[in-house]
């Protein structure tokens, strides 16, 4: 029997590659980098003054300050991501589990592509307030869990990167 010319080759994992991470891993590695979002937010609400309530309107917030604390924490989130991405790899999540990112195509170090994979994992949190960006993110998670063979969530297809063991 021929080969279908219009199927692809399967994926082929460049030699000397490291194990993939597993969903676990990835899983308890982002929760940690979700404390130090947490404490970046808690800092940006407090910096902006809105956590604050007035007397006349006990239980509200202003909605502006709110928003602007969102715009810093998803900035500084987005450096703190991509500094660290470029750099090893590794988020301090990553580093907890000894997991890193690596390219798909020779497992280096993702350097720029550090940038573009945490654009598409960070960016759309400044849509929280619509729940467009709280839906993108459980799907973009979530993707891992379906996509075969290199489990990869939408910011890794995105930025061509796969999640390995960091220990050999």
């Amino acid at each position: 029997m021929a080969p279908d010319p219009l199927s692809s080759p399967p994926p082929v994992i460049p030699p000397g590659m490291p194990p993939l991470a597993t969903p676990g891993q990835r899983f308890t590695a982002r929760l940690i980098d979700i404390v130090i979002l947490g404490a970046i937010w808690t800092v940006a609400l407090t910096a902006t003054g809105a956590l604050q309530y007035t007397i006349d309107h006990p239980g509200e917030q202003d909605m502006g300050k709110v928003t602007l604390a969102l715009i810093i924490t998803m900035a500084l989130y987005f450096g703190y991501e991509g500094v660290m991405l470029a750099r090893s790899g590794q988020t301090l999540g990553k580093k907890a589990l000894r997991i890193r990112v690596a390219m798909l195509s020779d497992g280096n170090v993702p350097a720029g592509q550090g940038w573009v994979r945490a654009a598409v994992y960070v960016l759309p949190g400044m849509l929280i307030p619509l729940l467009v960006g709280t839906v993108f993110w459980l799907v973009n998670s979530a993707s891992l869990l379906w996509d075969k063979p290199f489990q990869r969530c939408l910011h890794d297809k995105a930025a061509r990167t796969v999640v390995v063991s960091a220990v050999q």
